[in-house]
């Protein structure tokens, strides 16, 4: 599943090419793509829509149109992509929107998780979701209180997109190791010191991220490089980068989860 790294980089390649066009008209090829409206206000509502603004909130891709806001969550392996010229349809293609100067912006989607929201107000389908990681409400002060407010394992509370908004598997791994802390502790042990270097080490590992623009491990999301620079995950058996310890796996609320039993020791 792409995570925040992937989505910001998808948005900010995407906005060149979509800033300024209008939606000529839309073809929905699978209707449970489409959480909200129905698909006939759907198509109404979007047609003629200037698209002002490219952005992302968490996971979700925004389009920020004349009077309206179009969301689409990839999930697990949806995808978009710019087309110039004619275009024809393809097997997994789940929403096609035929924009002016003879492009196209095509939602696929192979497994259907995928999901599209045409809304007046954006909150009501963000209402849930926890402060942004890359914002400056994300403060190690925040980060301690919460932690501590909550009696959870660290790894599944911060893949918990209403604790915390736009981390998956792969970033949670990567700055649980940057900041020496085992995924099995629990967050109410986590002291002052630990709570602001595990915020400055979510920050440096979304930001590394973004700037390998994201990872790329499947054939869902390509183009990214941060893979090459990955810690931990996936890295079952090999050297830890700091210690040259092994690295071991284990399985945190139905994840694999990796890291090093060196430098992140889970203490009593």
């Amino acid at each position: 599943m792409p995570e925040l790294p992937e989505v910001e980089t998808l948005a900010r390649t995407l906005r060149p090419a979509l800033i300024g066009k209008t939606i000529l008209a839309s073809d929905l090829r699978w209707k449970r793509t489409l959480a909200a409206p129905s698909p006939e206000a759907f198509k109404r509502k979007i047609r003629g829509q200037e698209i002002t603004e490219v952005s992302r909130r968490a996971k979700y891709f925004i389009l920020r149109l004349s009077s309206v806001s179009l969301l689409i969550h990839l999930r697990m392996s949806g995808g978009l992509l710019v087309v110039l010229g004619g275009y024809q349809p393809e097997k997994h293609d789940r929403l096609i929107l035929k924009l002016t100067d003879d492009t196209s912006l095509i939602f696929s989607d192979p497994r259907k998780f995928g999901r599209v929201w045409l809304v007046d107000d954006p909150a009501r389908v963000f209402a849930d979701l926890g402060p942004e990681p890359l914002s400056e409400a994300f403060t190690a002060g925040w980060l301690f209180a919460a932690l501590r407010a909550r009696r959870r394992q660290l790894k599944p509370l911060l893949l918990d997109q209403t604790f915390l908004a736009g981390l998956g598997n792969i970033y949670v791994d990567e700055s649980l190791h940057r900041a020496k802390l085992h995924p099995l502790t629990p967050s109410d042990r986590v002291t002052a010191r630990q709570a602001e270097g595990l915020r400055n080490a979510i920050r440096a590992t979304l930001e590394e991220g973004i700037r390998q623009n994201g990872a790329s491990i499947d054939w869902v999301y390509r183009g990214g490089g941060f893979q090459n620079q990955f810690r931990v995950y996936g890295r079952t058996g090999q050297a830890c980068p700091v210690c040259g310890r092994k690295i071991q796996r284990l399985t945190v609320g139905q994840r694999g989860t990796h890291f090093c039993p060196k430098c992140q020791k889970l203490k009593d």
